[in-house]
């Protein structure tokens, strides 16, 4: 029988005291002085028995709006997405979801191999030699690598674009003012980096240069242009890319990009209000013994026959102290699974095919934005997101489209000041014709 809880009774509760050799709870706290104890009642709500305590967060729960009874057109690096049934199917196998880091190589070779196989993938859709066995979220994989790149080039000087992510911009200075690091941030133009400004700014104490692809506006950055510029000095070159975009776009590992990172959440893992997610990091062969976090390796054991294990650990825990070049101590073992298993599910022509879907159908609900008389920003190449101008703040203009069933875009004015009434429009492959009409339409005939 499954229970989802399993009260203490009295008897329970003296038993655990009495093997511990105290007569009652208050002796617990023996060496707190009664002065500073709180002795009131909290001002909190009295207990509710399970059935009634059910029943009230259904209604809270009720209260929330989803992507399953509205169309969302929500993105800015949290993005709705199909998620192949057999991906809940397989993480929900209790040697999955139960399962910490795989230190016994003979008692958890599905989980090596689960890694193993995320690890190649990432390394196929980035062009990359070598990934990691995933990290915490995209924002503090982009963290680890600037990170990297300090220690590795011995310099303190990131560049990094105003087009990439803004919380992952957030991250990198956290990490950064703790490394006595500085961060300068390269300006815009056009919804895509400032290449002028970029040139002017990198220098010989510069570590590495950061760009994001696609970036935060959808654009589509010229990587072509920015490695040269990048590689100047020998600073490194960082890009945080969409993996589901990469089934259609170049892989940075083609314009020599050092380190790729991202966020694998497009492929099998829900929004989940924003987390957890699952943030991967590829390198080069040159950077292998510098990846944070741990590997997964292939080998053989001593009958021949195909095995798992951990390799190349940069953690502390593992290493001696002073030739770690990273604290990340968990992997995100189930969130890998399950953007594995995905990935696999859909096989390399349906990853291809469902961002071809996101580029047609982005690319149609601009045109048609274009149709209603609504101001698009930022032509030229771009993925599955958008920018429009409006008329009204986006807070407003979102809250009537939530009372049509809809939810809006993202408020471009929350983290870019100067672009206050821009609304950030992401269309993906779940994403109707029909509800793309309606949502034109509804933002059209506010702008007549």
């Amino acid at each position: 029988m499954k229970h989802r809880y399993l009260p203490a009774t009295e008897k329970d509760k003296q038993e655990m005291l009495a093997a511990i050799g105290v007569s009652g709870i208050d002796e617990l706290f023996a060496d707190i002085p009664e002065n500073v104890r709180y002795q009131k009642e909290y001002q909190i709500k009295k207990a509710k028995s399970e059935t009634e305590l059910t029943r009230e967060l259904a209604k809270l729960a009720s209260k929330n709006r989803d992507t399953v009874q509205h169309a969302s057109f929500l993105g800015a690096g949290v993005y709705d997405h199909y998620q192949p049934v057999i991906v809940d199917h397989v993480i929900s196998r209790s040697e999955f979801y139960t399962a910490y880091t795989p230190y016994q190589p003979e008692i958890s070779q599905g989980e090596l191999q689960a890694i193993f196989e995320f690890q190649t993938m990432i390394c196929e859709l980035t062009g990359m030699d070598i990934a990691n066995s995933s990290m915490y979220d995209g924002g503090t994989a982009l963290a680890e690598a600037a990170m990297l790149a300090s220690g590795h080039t011995k310099k303190k000087k990131i560049v990094v674009s105003k087009t990439v992510h803004p919380e992952s911009r957030e991250v990198l200075k956290t990490y950064a003012k703790g490394q006595y690091i500085e961060v300068v941030e390269v300006p815009a133009k056009d919804g895509v980096t400032d290449i002028d400004a970029l040139r002017q700014t990198v220098c010989e104490d510069t570590a590495a240069v950061i760009v994001q692809y696609p970036n935060f506006f959808g654009r589509v950055e010229p990587l072509k242009d920015i490695e040269p510029i990048a590689h100047q000095g020998k600073s490194m070159f960082i890009v945080s890319a969409n993996p589901l975009a990469l089934g259609l776009l170049t892989p940075p590992g083609k314009f020599q990009a050092d380190i790729v990172v991202g966020d694998a959440q497009p492929f099998g893992i829900p929004s989940a209000y924003g987390g957890p997610h699952c943030g991967f990091f590829a390198v080069n062969k040159k950077l292998m013994r510098k990846v944070p976090g741990r590997l997964v390796g292939q080998t053989e054991d001593e009958n021949g026959k195909r095995g798992f294990v951990l390799t190349l650990q940069a953690r502390e825990q593992h290493i001696r102290r002073d030739k770690a070049t990273s604290n990340i101590c968990s992997n995100q073992a189930l969130n890998a699974l399950a953007a594995s298993v995905a990935m696999t599910a859909l096989g390399k022509n349906g990853v291809k095919e469902i961002a071809r879907q996101n580029l047609l159908k982005a690319n149609y609900a601009k045109q048609e934005a274009k149709k209603a008389g609504l101001t698009v920003m930022f032509d030229g190449p771009m993925f599955n997101e958008f920018v429009i101008k409006l008329d009204e703040p986006v807070k407003a203009v979102n809250r009537r489209l939530l009372a049509k069933g809809i939810i809006g875009g993202y408020d471009l004015g929350l983290t870019y000041p100067e672009l206050d009434c821009h609304m950030l429009i992401a269309v993906t492959e779940l994403r109707t014709k029909e509800e793309i009409d309606a949502l034109i339409q509804e933002l059209g005939d506010r702008h007549e």
